[in-house]
């Protein structure tokens, strides 16, 4: 068993498949949640916040911080609150896991983000990459997959659509183009798990292939 872990996200595709993952590697799992979880577990504590809070949450050196926060700006319904949410909550959360010495951060991202991006959404997400770098880890893992395939627990029409594009075609993106495939989260969520134990340090970044080789090891 490896040490405490703690989780913002868990009710998302992403955050729901790296709960589980992490119940299994860790002694405590910790789950940042703003409606009650749909399940329970002898290692889980599930504490309900409001995540403008999120700057004032100790936590303890050397954990193992996951952030699978994200949205749509369409749910989300402005670029204020997307930026919000997507921007300021994780940054707030690896701000305090900085400030806690020796923690992990493991970050969910997009491919394609940058902070010089002319896109909306990929600006934002490069945004938060350069602003965790700056920060004070010992280890800095950032995930960065294309369309995530999996159930989630409202009905995106969009997004079921590019899923079925991404299935039928991810064959057709090779070299280069092969980290746009769309991966299962389950993919990404057990990456993340397992790049979360490792004992490295410095900051890491993963596309498509390396996800997946992560995923299917066994450390």
């Amino acid at each position: 068993m490896a040490r405490q872990a703690i989780l913002a996200g868990a009710t998302g595709l992403v955050g729901r498949e790296c709960l589980r993952r992490a119940l299994d590697r860790y002694d405590s799992v910790v789950a940042l949640v703003r409606r009650p979880l749909k399940m329970t577990h002898p290692r889980l504590i599930a504490r309900e916040m409001d995540f403008d809070r999120l700057g004032t949450i100790e936590i303890p050196q050397g954990a193992h911080v996951y952030c699978a926060l994200g949205t749509t700006i369409r749910k989300a319904g402005s670029e204020a609150v997307f930026r919000r949410v997507d921007f300021e909550y994780p940054k707030m959360l690896a701000e305090r896991a900085s400030a806690a010495g020796d923690a992990r951060f493991i970050l969910v991202s997009s491919v394609g983000a940058s902070s010089k991006s002319k896109n909306f959404y990929l600006r934002v997400k490069g945004e938060l990459e350069d602003a965790v770098r700056a920060m004070a880890f010992e280890a800095v893992h950032i995930f960065r997959p294309s369309i995530l395939m999996g159930d989630r627990e409202e009905r995106r029409t969009g997004e079921r659509i590019g899923i079925a594009v991404a299935r039928a075609t991810g064959f057709l993106l090779a070299g280069p183009l092969r980290k746009y495939r769309g991966i299962p989260a389950v993919t990404v969520a057990a990456a993340m798990v397992v790049a979360g134990n490792r004992d490295a340090r410095g900051c890491f970044v993963y596309h498509y292939d390396e996800i997946v080789k992560l995923a299917r090891s066994r450390e």
